[in-house]
């Protein structure tokens, strides 16, 4: 069974709205609707078993509510075969109540968002977070490296680096390779260390609008570059991830199986690695 660790779904009524304006921000073409349904369809087809998703709170007042919305989404997920995890925001008024409803909730990790949320990854609000969650035994996916939506450098591989020397967490998954367009940054401070990388975003190139400009497409790992961190970080520490609806499960599927890489890596890939990690969350 195929694990893609990294999707985002949208309520139904909002996933339409949702989706253009985030198309909007990036330029780029979503590959599904973003919801459930559209992910649920799209993975089956890839042979993938189960599709985690990474909701991103931007309000903090809003937290509860979208992890009480997780929780109910997941009462399907032996149908759908799509599991979603909570999300928590730096703001949050009482960190340690959101971590202990995110558990009582059964939810089996948090996503955060430096870029959407404003804040870098290393600051003291975070490094609260990532440690009551460890605590708690739960997962934390952190957006990684830049956004192709938000300016600014919010979560870099430094950042990161820092950030696990302080808190020295168990379960902590570092989107996008480590640090999207950071990937030198990657390799300096954070490959071989104790964290997550996973591979969504940056694997194949993604769709762009026709009237994007093309000095503003950006560029993602090729089947070398991509080879080289894998084998710097170990694949042992890799995850398999889409970010669906802006990445095609099929293409991303095609582009793990097509590298140089031996069938025990690759299935450490695919699911063993998350198999382990929702074990221990």
């Amino acid at each position: 069974m195929i694990i893609d660790f990294h999707t985002h779904t949208f309520p139904d009524a909002m996933a339409v709205k949702t989706v253009e304006l985030l198309k909007s921000k990036s330029g780029t073409i979503p590959f599904s609707d973003g919801t459930v349904k559209g992910l649920s369809g799209k993975a089956e087809k890839a042979g993938v078993g189960l599709s985690i998703v990474l909701p991103v709170i931007t309000n903090p007042a809003s937290t509860s509510k979208i992890n009480r919305f997780a929780a109910l989404q997941n009462q399907s997920a032996k149908e759908t075969g799509v599991f979603s995890f909570g999300g928590m925001h730096p703001e949050v008024a009482d960190v340690k109540s959101a971590i202990k409803e995110v558990c009582e909730l059964g939810l089996k990790g948090i996503k955060i968002h430096p870029a959407y949320q404003q804040t870098p990854l290393n600051d003291i609000k975070y490094k609260r977070i990532i440690g009551y969650a460890e605590e708690a035994g739960l997962i934390v996916v952190s957006h990684a490296g830049l956004d192709i939506g938000v300016a600014g450098s919010w979560s870099s591989p430094r950042m990161a680096a820092e950030l696990i020397d302080d808190v020295n967490p168990e379960r902590l998954v570092l989107a996008h390779m480590g640090g999207w367009e950071q990937w030198q940054g990657v390799k300096k401070f954070l490959c071989g260390k104790k964290v997550y990388f996973d591979t969504a975003f940056c694997a194949v190139d993604f769709a762009y609008q026709s009237d994007f400009p093309a000095e503003k497409q950006k560029p993602v790992l090729n089947k070398e570059d991509f080879t080289e961190i894998i084998k710097l970080h170990g694949a042992e520490r890799i995850l398999f991830g889409t970010d669906s609806p802006w990445g095609d499960e099929q293409m991303q599927v095609d582009f793990i199986n097509g590298l140089n890489l031996s069938p025990a890596e690759k299935s450490a890939i695919f699911c063993e690695n998350a198999k382990t990690l929702l074990g221990n969350g």
